[in-house]
């Protein structure tokens, strides 16, 4: 098990390396978490027991030699359900200010219920779930010496959310040329970064998720929804929780962390490539094309993004 703790991050959890006007800061180097707890939610995230029918496990839709994602456009669940959204990465999940695309979960614990209860993902109960782990003595007893408390609804949240905050992948290209290595990023990807600040992208996506950390409308300049066509529930975003008519489209802007290896894009997965994708909010969010040659300059930058995998993700 690979730890992580912020050796660059000043009082107050500020950066303070080179180039730290930047509107992206680095992951930190180090992020500590309880071996104990984090063992036994490592072992619980890949559990498929947490499911109704024991064949769905939080690693089915979250892969981590996938990128921490299934990598289909919406994920499958139990008995072959079909689910209503994309399923974002759980790599740096930890630096997300809310979680799921329409924010509903306030916490990497709390948004453990929804997989949990949901019909088109493990579609199970706590009760049931506690049933079936009561029976593993080896559980129990690894439970005990790491929280000295019995099994319970709390103790599972907490262990598997210790090991997700474990999922951090710091020292991409371009983390270390913000930290001062002006060597680690080509000369293309250089210029896309200025071209991803100069049209714009570092509005929503910027902090050290490169996102993560605000909503945004899917169709700022154009109406996305209405030439896609086929709109369902899922699409009205941050509008589901809130039922406020100014939410509606709305969604968490995701962190582009990695996201060279997490195809397809966004909440409906309807972009297959960074490149569509690169298209799709140059037009929709910006309102204007960009010329290929920016284009391919920007996506240089976005494999930039890729970081270091823990040892237990290689």
């Amino acid at each position: 098990m690979l730890f992580f703790v912020s050796s660059s991050y000043g009082e107050g959890g500020a950066y303070s390396g080179f180039l730290s006007s930047e509107p992206i800061i680095p992951i930190p180097l180090v992020h500590q978490q309880n071996p104990l707890k984090a063992n036994i939610g490592k072992l619980l995230y890949n559990d498929p027991r947490l499911s109704a029918d024991n064949t769905v496990s939080c690693a089915s839709c979250h892969r981590l030699e996938l990128g921490g994602t299934d990598r289909l456009a919406t994920s499958i669940g139990v008995k072959g359900a079909k689910g209503p959204v994309n399923a974002p990465t759980v790599f740096n999940s930890a630096f997300n200010f809310l979680f799921f695309w329409d924010g509903r979960a306030a916490s990497l614990e709390a948004q453990i219920d929804g997989p949990i209860h949901n019909q088109h993902e493990m579609a199970s109960s706590w009760p049931e779930i506690l049933d079936k782990l009561k029976a593993d003595k080896d559980l129990l007893l690894a439970i005990q010496q790491a929280y000295a408390e019995p099994l319970s609804e709390q103790v599972i949240k907490d262990a598997i959310a210790s090991y997700e905050k474990t999922l951090i992948t710091p020292n991409s290209p371009f983390d270390r040329y913000l930290r001062g290595d002006l060597a680690a990023l080509g000369q293309r990807a250089k210029r896309g970064y200025k071209l991803f600040k100069s049209y714009g992208c570092s509005s929503c996506h910027q902090g050290v998720n490169v996102g993560g950390n605000m909503f945004e409308r899917m169709g700022v300049v154009r109406d996305y929804f209405s030439e896609r066509g086929n709109l369902t529930r899922a699409d009205y975003g941050r509008y589901n929780v809130t039922g406020k008519e100014e939410h509606k489209f709305e969604f968490k802007v995701p962190s582009l962390r990695n996201i060279a290896e997490t195809a397809p894009y966004f909440h409906d997965g309807s972009a297959q490539s960074l490149e569509a994708a690169v298209e799709v909010m140059a037009y929709y969010q910006l309102g204007r094309k960009i010329p290929p040659a920016d284009q391919q300059a920007i996506v240089a930058f976005l494999h930039s993004l890729t970081g270091e995998l823990p040892e237990d993700a290689k």
